[in-house]
C-alpha cells in the first residue's frame, strides 16, 4: 500500500480515542487491510518488544514475523466476510524474558462512511496468569481423582458384608469435600472469563469508561484470592484422604500383650488427657498374648480414645474413660472402652461409623475416625465392632478379635 492511500485510513485522532489507548491496561492496535500498523498503544509492543513508533507504517512480517502468516489470515478473514473474529489465543515470550505469556485477542472489522472495510481493530489481552491457575486447577483434579483411584483400589479394607455399599459412600465422600473447592474454582473462572470477554467487547467499541476499568481490576483480584484459597483447601483435603490407603509397612506381624501395648497408647496420650481433666483407667487380665498386628492395632486403640476425648466429654468436661480387656471364649479376645460422658441419640449412633459423618465439620473435623477403625478391626484384625449408647448415659464400643489374626491379604 502506498503512503497517500495509509493516510487517508490513517487511524483517526480523536483525544478521548487518543487517551483510551494510552491508558488501556490491555494492547489495542489498527491495522490497515495489508496488515500495516496505522495505530498501538504501548501495552501490545510488550508482545514484540519494537517502540509504537517503530511500529507504524509497518507490517506485521517486519514486526512480529512467527505471528504474520495467522495475523494476515485473521485480517483477510475479516475482509472476505465483514465478521469479527474474537477469542484468538497468541502464545509467545516476550523479548528478554524466558517465561512464555499468553494474550486472548478479539479481532472487529473499521468501516468506512460508505460501510466499506477499512481497516481492522484489534485488542490484546495477557491471560498468562489466568492460564497458570487453570493449569493449577487441572492439577488439584488431577490429584483429587489419583486420590479417588487410591481409595478404589482400598475396596479390600473395606468390610466384606458392606464392601460395596461402604465404598460407594467412600467415594461419594471424597467426590462431595474435593467438589467443593473445585466447584468454586470453576465458577469463579467462568466468572472472570464472561467478564474478560465483557470488558474486551467494551474496550473494541471504543466506549471503555474509568469505573469499567476499575471494577474489572477488582474483579480479576477477588477472583484471583479466591481461587488460591479454595485450591489451597483441595489441596490439604487431598493429604488428608492419603490416611485411608494402609501403608505396607504398617502390616508388620508379632506377638503382643494387647494390654502393655494399651497401656503404651494410652501413656502417649496423658498430655491431652490431661488438658480435659480426664481419667483413662486400664484392666487387662496378666498373660494375654495376641499374633496380629501391632500397628493396625495401636491405631484401633489411639483413634477409640481421642474419639472419646473430643466427642464424649465437649468443652473440657472432666469424665472417665475405662478400657478393659479380656478373654472371650478359646480363640478371641474381647476389648471394652466405655465412659461416662454425653452419650450420643439413636441417630448418631446409627451412623457412628459411616465415612465422613461428623458433628463437628465445621472444626475441621472430616469424619474418616471410626470409619477407618470398623475397617481396621473387620478387615485387618479379623473381628467385629459394636456400639452402644444414649444420651447422657455415656458410649460403650466393644471389640471381638481372634487371638491369632488371619493373614494380610496382598491384593
Amino acid at each position: 500500500m502506498s503512503s497517500s492511500v495509509v493516510r487517508e485510513v490513517q487511524f483517526p485522532k480523536q483525544p478521548a480515542l487518543q487517551l483510551i489507548y494510552d491508558t488501556a491496561p490491555i494492547g489495542l492496535a489498527y491495522l490497515s487491510p495489508d496488515c500495516r500498523y496505522l495505530q498501538i498503544n504501548q501495552r501490545l509492543t510488550e508482545i514484540c518488544g519494537i517502540s509504537v513508533e517503530g511500529h507504524l507504517g509497518r507490517t506485521v512480517q517486519d514486526c512480529v514475523p512467527g505471528l504474520a502468516s495467522a495475523v494476515e489470515g485473521i485480517v483477510r478473514s475479516i475482509m472476505e466476510t465483514g465478521d469479527p473474529v474474537t477469542g484468538v489465543e497468541v502464545y509467545g515470550q516476550r523479548p528478554g524474558y524466558n517465561d512464555e505469556r499468553c494474550w486472548i485477542t478479539h479481532w472487529h472489522p473499521q468501516r468506512g462512511p460508505n460501510g466499506n472495510i477499512v481497516g481492522v481493530n484489534v485488542a490484546a489481552e495477557e491471560i498468562t496468569e489466568r492460564k497458570r491457575s487453570e493449569r493449577e486447577l487441572r492439577s488439584a483434579r488431577d490429584a483429587a481423582e489419583a486420590a479417588l483411584q487410591r481409595l478404589k483400589e482400598a475396596q479390600d479394607s473395606l468390610v466384606e458384608a458392606e464392601k460395596l455399599a461402604a465404598l460407594g459412600r467412600l467415594v461419594a465422600g471424597v467426590a462431595h469435600e474435593i467438589n467443593s473447592p473445585v466447584g468454586t474454582s470453576l465458577t469463579v473462572t467462568s466468572a472472570l472469563e464472561r467478564k474478560r470477554v465483557k470488558f474486551a467487547a467494551e474496550v473494541a467499541r471504543g466506549g471503555l469508561k474509568r469505573s469499567s476499568l476499575n471494577e474489572f481490576l477488582a474483579v480479576v483480584q477477588t477472583a484471583s484470592s479466591h481461587l488460591a484459597d479454595n485450591l489451597a483447601r483441595a489441596a490439604e483435603l487431598i493429604q488428608s484422604f492419603k490416611q485411608v490407603a494402609v501403608d505396607q509397612d504398617y502390616l508388620e506381624r508379632r506377638s503382643f500383650d494387647p494390654g502393655e501395648l494399651t497401656r503404651q497408647v494410652a501413656a502417649s496420650l496423658q498430655p491431652e488427657l490431661g488438658k480435659s481433666a480426664l481419667a483413662l483407667n486400664v484392666e487387662c487380665r496378666p498373660g494375654l498374648a495376641m499374633n496380629s498386628y501391632p500397628g493396625p492395632y495401636v491405631q484401633v486403640m489411639t483413634n477409640l480414645l481421642m474419639n472419646a476425648v473430643v466427642h464424649a466429654f465437649p468443652h473440657g468436661t472432666s469424665g472417665t474413660i475405662n478400657v478393659e480387656i479380656r478373654t472371650s471364649g478359646q480363640d478371641d479376645i474381647e476389648i471394652a472402652i466405655s465412659d461416662n460422658g454425653c452419650g450420643m441419640s439413636e441417630e448418631l449412633r446409627r451412623q457412628a461409623f459411616n465415612p465422613f459423618f461428623t458433628t463437628r465439620r465445621s472444626e475441621g473435623s472430616i469424619g474418616l475416625g471410626l470409619h477407618i477403625v470398623h475397617n481396621i478391626v473387620f478387615n485387618r484384625l479379623g473381628g467385629r465392632i459394636s456400639l452402644e449408647s444414649a444420651p447422657g448415659e455415656g458410649t460403650r464400643i466393644w471389640m471381638i478379635v481372634p487371638r491369632v489374626a488371619p493373614e494380610a491379604s496382598d491384593t
